[in-house]
């Protein structure tokens, strides 16, 4: 028995059968053959985190713009408090914790540079309905990999393309708009527990807000500390989920649900749509829209900025040069966006 075959047997003895078994899944839209070593979702897994798109998200925004301070979230990080707490929710459900990271670490491989402000103005000045979770599939089906993709599972890349709820319900009353599996669910409510946690703690920390502004009904149900909002949504969650007609329903109490949804429309108004943190997003915009504006008229300079973020073959794939910018311009990070603007924009120094 291979070391593969043992993990999947493991599963088998181990999971619930509400989890997504890796021998189960539906696999590749290019056949592979299968591994010796790693199942097909920690395959999935380590293909995101050696990939060129997860390394950039170090350098891609959460919230805060460019911030000066070393504890701020950054895209990346943000992403792994997702992953930690998908998986643990994963765990003591005892459901494929594999699915769940691999989900979690892919989920915003195609955020824009600057945050949600990048994602407006791709909206606005490519199309209205690009959206950061479609980009995300791009990445991972057609621009990793000089083109090829990382050629995921059908599971990781269906909880990476549903993961995205923006100011909809926590959990959707539509099943088409949830992912196929119960870990991917998971996910997109992983995703949503870990950005009312570390924005909240980022506005505070940036002065945006004072710790005494939240709402009192949200800490007396959630709690004051990270820990211990961290631990209550999560411990929520776990026990409030049930079984009916054979399907596991994620689910949480009425005040928990509340308590969240208060916290996440506190954040919007007096984080979010703040004037210190709109009117970076206002500057972002302009710099996101005059690069587009200049590389479509320049597509000789685009081809050597795609050999830079190694996707080069971009320029040759048939797709409408339109798509081609606003893959690049998707793709960038915040301080290349900034350098890239500077150099083509700012007057050079006469020497």
């Amino acid at each position: 028995m291979s070391i593969r075959e043992d993990f999947e047997e493991r599963e088998r003895r181990f999971m619930s059968p509400h989890g997504c078994l890796s021998s189960c899944s539906r696999g590749r839209a290019r056949p592979e053959p299968l591994r010796s070593i790693r199942t097909a979702f920690q395959l999935d897994r380590d293909r995101i985190v050696f990939s060129n798109a997860f390394r950039r998200m170090k350098y891609k925004t959460q919230v805060f713009l460019s911030p000066l301070g070393d504890q701020y979230r950054t895209r990346l990080t943000h992403t792994l408090e997702v992953a930690h707490i998908a998986r643990t929710i994963a765990r003591a459900m005892y459901l494929n914790e594999d699915l769940a990271e691999a989900i979690a670490l892919g989920h915003d491989l195609g955020h824009t540079p600057f945050g949600h402000g990048g994602e407006t103005a791709l909206k606005e000045i490519f199309s209205h309905s690009f959206a950061h979770n479609e980009q995300s599939l791009r990445v991972v089906d057609f621009l990793e990999n000089q083109g090829l993709g990382l050629n995921l599972t059908y599971e990781v890349r269906d909880g990476i393309l549903k993961h995205s709820k923006g100011y909809g319900k926590i959990i959707p009353d539509d099943p088409e708009e949830a992912p196929c599996t119960v870990e991917g669910r998971i996910v997109r409510i992983a995703d949503i527990m870990a950005y009312l946690n570390h924005d909240l703690e980022d506005a505070v920390r940036s002065r945006v807000i004072h710790e005494s502004q939240v709402p009192d009904f949200c800490v007396r149900v959630l709690g004051r500390t990270h820990s211990e909002r961290a631990t209550a949504m999560m411990r929520d969650l776990i026990f409030s989920s049930r079984v009916e007609d054979g399907r596991l329903v994620l689910d949480t109490s009425r005040e928990v649900r509340d308590a969240m949804t208060e916290l996440r429309r506190f954040l919007y108004d007096n984080v979010y749509r703040s004037h210190k943190v709109h009117r970076e997003f206002v500057k972002a915009k302009k710099i996101l829209s005059e690069l587009y504006a200049f590389y479509l008229e320049n597509p000789s300079q685009l081809e050597r900025e795609l050999i830079n973020l190694e996707m080069r073959n971009l320029m040759n794939n048939g797709q409408p040069y339109e798509r081609v910018v606003c893959d690049f311009i998707a793709s960038m990070t915040d301080r290349y966006a900034m350098n890239l603007y500077s150099r083509l924009f700012f007057p050079s120094p006469v020497v």
